[in-house]
């Protein structure tokens, strides 16, 4: 059997001690960070002597990082702020990888004020140098069809600016709220439903800290949230001391029961599941995370890593898949998909119908498709692979779930239904309604 090799490090995390200075109770955010050490008294040996902790680098990234910067030791490249800072973000980074397509390149140049261009390395690492069609690079890389606006799309398609309360903080559902952290992200993706408000896109979009004190002053006047859903931009791109402060702000709102994390770093940028991050986040339960995967190129030894060490503290992990058109539209590729997260830990929970975003066109399938897709996944796998496919309604509307219709009609007493197969059957039904419009046509009784 191959071993993978481990080649490197995390950089340091703070040491445990750093940790418990943030258990008061809400102390201001400029307030977060350790005092200096006195005057003349050496510091404790366990502030400055840490744990290196083994975060393996895959077989791509690491002929990628010896290509293209050989300068970057491994350590380097597994510090996730180096990751952050080094990001791919103009046409001149872009060709230096890439052999770019004419499309790619008018769009990149053509590219000014609005959804920003960024990649990290690592997720870099993993596409295609040449082939401007592998799925990865699609959903990366401009192309023009973004600047083409169809009928039906919208900056604001599921109307949030409409059901914002205060600014930064959704409140479309009656019990749980949407709080936007950040408009920051390691990596946009072209189809970003936020692509309004996030990096240099942002305009009136501030995600300050005055707002997130508004933000949470709202939530506690409401006992009628019981669960926060925190998102952006992407919160994981924040500091360990600025999350530790938020979730324990929420965790202090005693009608706040359930609180998620909404977040594709996991899967872009794997090295930021620090150990650090993970005592961060265990103070803080029951927390659940829903993750953003595309496609199966994803799952590599890193992102292994960093779901094994979510799990492992015990945080519930479902993904969340927007269907993409010619890149993971097809019954096999997502089946491959959603049965290696369930051997990682992470229960398929929703597929999306692409919102129609303005500009995004290119990356919408029909709904048969996708009606297609579930029902070749109800009964040929496991239940548990099969997430709930929806759309989520414009201006507002919130998520509809659709399934394939296995109701084919009603004679008498009975209810006609069609199995996985194609298979009819009767179930005797003689108090029931369903089915009741529709006449079963020849051969389906």
């Amino acid at each position: 059997m191959k071993l993978l090799k481990v080649e490197a490090e995390e950089p340091p995390s703070r040491p445990p001690a750093t940790s418990r200075l943030l258990i008061k109770p809400h102390p201001p955010i400029n307030a977060l960070l350790p005092a200096p050490a006195s005057p003349g008294k050496p510091p404790r040996l366990d502030a400055v002597v840490v744990r290196m902790e083994r975060f393996p680098i895959g077989p791509l990234s690491r002929a990628f990082r010896k290509r293209y910067y050989p300068e970057v030791d491994a350590a380097q490249w597994n510090d996730w702020r180096w990751q952050t800072r080094s990001r791919i973000r103009t046409l001149a980074e872009l060709e230096r990888i890439f052999v770019l397509s004419e499309d790619e390149r008018d769009a990149v140049v053509r590219h000014q004020g609005s959804l920003p261009l960024g990649i990290t390395p690592y997720y870099a690492s993993l596409m295609a140098r040449e082939d401007a069609t592998e799925p990865l690079r699609r959903t990366h890389i401009p192309v023009g069809a973004e600047y083409l606006k169809t009928p039906g799309e919208a900056d604001d398609p599921l109307g949030e600016d409409g059901h914002t309360a205060v600014p930064g903080l959704v409140h479309r559902y009656p019990d749980r709220v949407l709080f936007l952290a950040t408009g920051f992200c390691s990596t946009y993706c072209r189809y970003c439903t936020r692509s309004r408000m996030v990096g240099e896109a942002g305009g009136d979009y501030t995600f300050s800290r005055p707002q997130w004190e508004e933000a949470l002053e709202y939530i506690a006047a409401h006992p009628e949230i019981r669960d926060v859903l925190i998102s952006g931009g992407d919160p994981l791109t924040l500091s360990d001391e600025r999350l530790d402060y938020l979730l324990g702000r929420l965790r202090a709102i005693k009608h706040v029961e359930f609180v998620r994390l909404g977040t594709k770093v996991p899967v872009v940028l794997p090295m930021r599941v620090t150990r650090a991050l993970i005592r961060v986040l265990k103070k803080h339960h029951p927390l659940w995370m829903s993750l953003h995967f595309t496609h199966p190129s994803e799952l590599t030894p890193e992102v292994n890593e960093a779901t094994a060490r979510l799990a492992d503290a015990g945080i519930p992990l479902g993904s969340q898949t927007v269907l993409l058109k010619g890149i993971n539209d097809e019954v096999e590729t997502l089946k491959g998909l959603f049965h290696s997260l369930l051997m990682r830990r992470v229960r398929p929970y929703y597929l999306y119908q692409c919102d129609p975003i303005s500009g995004s066109a290119h990356f919408r399938t029909s709904v048969d498709k996708g009606l297609e897709i579930i029902q070749g996944l109800r009964g040929h796998t496991t239940g548990y692979a099969v997430p709930t496919y929806v759309i989520d309604a414009p201006g507002g509307g919130g998520k509809i779930p659709l399934l394939p219709d296995y109701v084919v009609g009603r004679e008498g007493d009975d209810l006609i239904l069609r199995n996985f197969e194609g298979n009819i059957y009767r179930y005797a039904d003689p108090d029931g309604t369903v089915g009741g419009d529709r006449v079963p046509g020849v051969g389906q009784v």
